[in-house]
């Protein structure tokens, strides 16, 4: 589609939440907040793995990336939405835009990668247990994440390549408090066609492969647990998997809620996006240091070793 003005876009506007400069500091306050309790209870559960050496296992290793991810995911918009809300602009520069959109993929993605290698070690360590240490060996680990980080790298990168490519019209507006993807194509002018196949590509390769792997390891997890005898046995079982399974339901969850929001009004689509890329990171730690018991425990030696010192 070749319509409208086309000129060389050097900003767009990120229309945001509110136009109502009376709510901006009550805005600030909560997103500033929620941002604070994320990156600070995601390195709280990274230093507690680093520190414990009883967490150097391949599932606490998974969780310390997928806190990485995490801190990563929300500080691709979070910050720039504050700044932006301080100083009273919605512009973002067309090389901060495209930026936000490659990072934003990246650790989106990776998440994503993150829990369905979460998921496969849940089901190696309660279906195969006495092959655990065998097959989820550190290298193998290391290997995996290195291997996801590359493949979200690459995706989100040739995603980039190709909105570089686009042209857009004088509409430079982008009702959103970030950069979206989906909502920049809608002002491109020039043909989106391969942007949406490469769309359509990801959600399958990286949404719903990833949880058809989740859910057919759940599967069997709890086939197993149902074939253990004794109740003590099946609690301690599923205790080990808690934490995931209810990180995994937040984050598709809340996933899906952006999806089936995507055509609705934008201040719906926003507050599901929220719940996606800021409410779900912040919670994922309370999820982990409330339901694990061994979470629990190291934060307790940290903490009671922090205030000793103190």
């Amino acid at each position: 589609m070749e319509t409208g003005n086309q000129t060389q876009v050097s900003y767009f506007i990120l229309l945001g939440f509110s136009q109502d400069s009376e709510n901006q500091p009550i805005l600030f306050c909560i997103f500033l907040s929620m941002y604070l309790i994320t990156v600070l209870g995601n390195l709280i559960i990274i230093l507690t793995i680093t520190s414990d050496s009883y967490l150097h296992m391949p599932m606490y290793f998974l969780l310390s990336n997928l806190s990485l991810a995490d801190i990563c995911f929300t500080s691709t918009t979070i910050p720039k939405m504050l700044v932006n809300i301080q100083t009273q602009s919605k512009v973002i520069t067309y090389a901060g835009c495209i930026t936000q959109m490659c990072f934003f993929n990246i650790f989106g993605v990776m998440d994503t990668l993150l829990l369905t290698l979460m998921a496969y070690d849940r089901f190696v360590a309660i279906c195969h247990p006495l092959h655990y240490t065998l097959i989820m060996d550190a290298h193998l680990c290391s290997l995996l994440v290195l291997i996801s980080w590359f493949i979200s790298t690459t995706y989100s990168l040739t995603q980039s390549l190709l909105t570089l490519r686009l042209s857009f019209c004088t509409n430079w507006e982008i009702s959103h408090f970030y950069c979206e993807l989906a909502q920049a194509l809608t002002i491109a002018c020039s043909d989106t066609l391969i942007n949406h196949i490469l769309i359509y590509m990801g959600t399958t390769l990286f949404v719903i492969v990833p949880f058809s792997g989740i859910l057919c390891s759940y599967i069997r997890i709890v086939s197993s647990i149902l074939r253990i005898p004794s109740t003590h046995g099946k609690y301690k079982a599923f205790s080990t998997c808690g934490s995931h399974l209810s990180t995994v339901s937040l984050f598709y969850g809340t996933g899906l809620g952006v999806y089936l929001s995507s055509d609705a009004p934008s201040w719906r689509n926003m507050i599901a996006s929220v719940m996606y890329t800021v409410v779900t990171p912040m919670l994922n730690p309370f999820i982990y240091s409330l339901r694990n018991r061994d979470i629990k425990r190291a934060l307790q030696k940290v903490l009671g070793r922090k205030l000793y010192v103190l």
